[in-house]
């Protein structure tokens, strides 16, 4: 039931209007502050607010013209009487639409555009017939027209209008013949009233698009913000799963192993072995701990802190041999470096410090290996970390399956005997059904979010050859190694 497209956000039967609405939440609220800002939405409100008030300003001038003393009208009370019952038409239309499109109410007076056009309508002409002082009350009704009639309709209506005003301007004068100002002057502002109002419509439509992009553009955002969000959540979710495989499960998997030695020990009266594994079983558990609490709060590994890389391999070679010793094999592990050792971005270094974590667990648990040797080079321009083993080897092309793991677990039933069990026994371990088959893909994973690249070299009873090298942006500091 709105009285003009601009009146209020839903704007009557025609749809919604851009005057409110979420693309106007942080519009000016001051008029002329709206006009400054030259946008459809403050020329909007100003034409909203000037057709309001100008078709009050006008029923009060011809009101106070009806009751005026001298005023040739007769039964001037019956006609303001009438007048007041026009304002409260519109005043209704104007306030339930604008309840409406602010959700106060359910009650939706659009549906009831049409009835409340022909009721202001009829009642105006009801006025002009008691006096031609209402006659000006027609230019904002013309708006309404061309509001809530299709085009040709509307322009019929204000034909018929204007023509009514002419009449109403003749009988007020008395002339046999009306005057040539009271036929151009309402022909002059239908005129305007319909290009008026066809720039509005033009304004309006320009309104519709312009919150219609901008709800787009806030959904494009939400969609962007719930997809960066998922990533995020995705990539955090990788992060942890890389770390519990290139430490906890690494470890986990050591303390079982010790836990079988030290059982064995005991089970041959050996008590002061077992003594030493299971100091060893709480050393691992021990930097597990520590590792658990530093990757949850996304630090690097405890092995980096207050030490070089150079020195945390090394001493990762040691436990490695330590812990394949007491499980009953004889792997002997060396770190060699090549090159002045630079200081390296941290980043870089918990990747390698990862990748060898992970390589060599693998080569204790299941390459059935004598020597294990990790060679660290520093290019200037780049760092290379090359694992070889003369275990068991495995097929290459089951790696992307079962991983690594679990196809040097595979073929260690035709290569001999090896602490992690034989055959099948093992195989899972890096690629069974229980998820495990994470290492190679980790790895792989973690060297290429740097930019580098991961290179394998293996064949069944060949041994196995972990190539990676990581580019750097610039040359470091010297490390002590």
């Amino acid at each position: 039931m709105s009285a003009t497209p601009a009146l209020h956000s839903s704007g009557g039967p025609g749809g919604p209007a851009a005057g409110n609405g979420s693309s106007g939440a942080h519009a000016p609220k001051d008029p002329l502050s709206a006009v400054e800002s030259a946008s459809s939405e403050a020329i909007l409100r100003v034409l909203r607010v000037t057709l309001h008030t100008g078709f009050a300003a006008l029923l009060v001038v011809g009101v106070v013209r009806l009751l005026a003393p001298g005023s040739r009208g007769s039964f001037p009370l019956l006609w303001a009487g009438l007048a007041l019952v026009l304002a409260a038409v519109y005043l209704t239309g104007t306030v339930l639409e604008h309840r409406h499109a602010a959700g106060r109410i359910r009650l939706n007076p659009r549906r009831y555009g049409l009835q409340w056009l022909a009721a202001v309508t009829a009642l105006w002409v009801l006025l002009l017939v008691g006096s031609a002082d209402f006659a000006w009350l027609a230019f904002p009704l013309f708006f309404l027209h061309l509001h809530l009639l299709p085009r040709r309709a509307a322009l019929l209506t204000i034909a018929l209008m204007t023509a009514a005003v002419i009449a109403s301007q003749w009988s007020a004068s008395g002339d046999p013949v009306p005057h040539a100002a009271a036929v151009v002057g309402p022909l002059f502002g239908a005129a305007f009233a319909v290009i008026t109002g066809l720039a509005y419509v033009a304004l309006y439509r320009e309104a519709e698009n312009q919150r219609r992009a901008a709800d787009e553009l806030r959904r494009t955002r939400q969609e962007l913000a719930a997809s960066q969000h998922e990533a995020g959540v995705l990539a955090e979710r990788e992060r942890l799963a890389r770390e519990i495989h290139d430490t906890l499960a690494q470890g986990l998997s050591s303390i079982v192993l010790l836990a079988r030695a030290a059982e064995q020990s005991l089970a041959h009266g050996d008590p002061v072995t077992a003594a030493s594994r299971v100091a060893l079983m709480q050393q691992t558990a021990a930097g597990n701990l520590a590792e658990a609490r530093s990757f949850v709060r996304g630090l690097s590994s405890p092995q980096l802190h207050d030490t070089t890389l150079v020195e945390a391999l090394r001493r990762l070679c040691e436990e490695t041999g330590q812990s394949a010793a007491a499980g009953g094999a004889a792997l002997r592990c060396r770190l060699e470096v090549d090159g002045e050792p630079a200081e390296l971005p941290q980043t870089h270094q918990v990747a390698l410090l990862r990748a060898a974590q992970a390589s060599l667990a693998n080569v204790r648990d299941h390459a059935n290996a004598g020597n294990a040797v990790v060679t660290l080079t520093f290019l200037g321009t780049e760092v290379t970390m090359d694992l070889y083993d003369d275990g068991v080897g495995f097929d290459p092309d089951l790696a992307g399956g079962a991983g690594a793991a679990g196809a040097r677990a595979a073929g260690a039933g035709t290569a001999g005997p090896g602490t992690a069990g034989t055959g099948t026994a093992r195989k899972g371990h890096d690629g069974g059904a229980d998820g495990s088959g994470f290492g190679l893909r980790s790895l792989r994973e973690r060297v290429e979010a740097l930019n580098g690249s991961l290179e394998l070299e293996t064949s069944p009873g060949e041994g196995t050859v972990v190539a990676i090298r990581l580019p750097l942006d610039h040359a470091g500091g010297d490390v002590r190694g």
